[in-house]
């Protein structure tokens, strides 16, 4: 690649490593991070350290996930992180439920790539996380999908295609989904996957309703096939969420 050179010759003349961690310290909405081969903390933003209740980022310094993070929720993010260490798969735009030892929950799109060495192992690895916001319900074009918006989240139970949801918009499927990634910041796909996973969360925390129901209800054929996605999406099962979170009896 023909800036590898100029990229060599910067980082040759600096005196110490770059590690970009000045410069995610400025960026509130994002969590940064870089961990070496044992899936240990060796570069952490502010806001991470905030998020994980610790005045001092340093704290964090050497330590993994399951350490950071109490159970079963650190346990979940190692396991993440030794996967990608052992496969050396990055992790693309991957829709997130996040789960704070506050008790508080925020969406996020994260991203984790593997470091390399000179001979091509695995090192570490660094991740980023966005955190999502609610779009502007006032804007024009919130206005255009909002009721392709309501259908989808009123039949969570049915097969829901971004075809059928831009008819109901008026757009053909590349308007809807092109509309969706700039109100949203997720695709069509994505953006379903928020809402069936979020209906799922507020079932567990405030109903006693079965964890196979609220599979059903939310557009799963089976429970095992819902267990597997809300683990993916949030790091825990359906009952290790309702262990945690359920309200409906406090």
């Amino acid at each position: 690649m023909a800036t590898l050179p100029l990229v060599a010759g910067l980082f040759a003349r600096l005196a110490e490593p770059f590690t970009a961690e000045t410069v995610f310290d400025c960026l509130s909405g994002v969590v940064y991070f870089v961990k070496n081969e044992r899936a240990e903390y060796v570069v952490v933003n502010r806001t991470l350290a905030e998020r994980c209740g610790t005045p001092d980022k340093r704290d964090l310094l050497g330590k993994t996930a399951a350490e950071v993070f109490p159970p079963p929720l650190g346990r979940s993010f190692f396991e993440q992180d030794q996967r990608l260490l052992a496969t050396g798969e990055p992790e693309r735009n991957q829709l997130e439920l996040h789960l704070y030892p506050t008790g508080a929950t925020g969406w996020c799109l994260t991203d984790k790539f593997p470091l390399r060495g000179r001979g091509d192992e695995v090192v570490g690895l660094v991740g980023v996380s966005h955190d999502l916001h609610p779009p502007d319900e006032t804007a024009d074009e919130y206005g255009t999908v909002a009721a392709a918006v309501r259908h989808a989240r009123a039949h969570l139970d049915e097969r829901l295609v971004t075809a059928d949801l831009a008819t109901i918009a008026g757009l053909s499927a590349y308007q809807f989904d092109q509309r969706v990634r700039r109100l949203f910041r997720l695709t069509t796909g994505q953006l379903l996957l928020k809402l069936r996973m979020d209906t799922a969360a507020e079932q567990l925390r405030d109903t006693d309703r079965p964890v196979v129901a609220i599979g059903f209800a939310c557009g799963y054929a089976d429970q095992s096939a819902f267990t597997r996605q809300f683990r993916r999406t949030t790091g825990l099962t359906p009952g290790e969420y309702r262990r945690i979170f359920h309200t409906s009896a406090k």
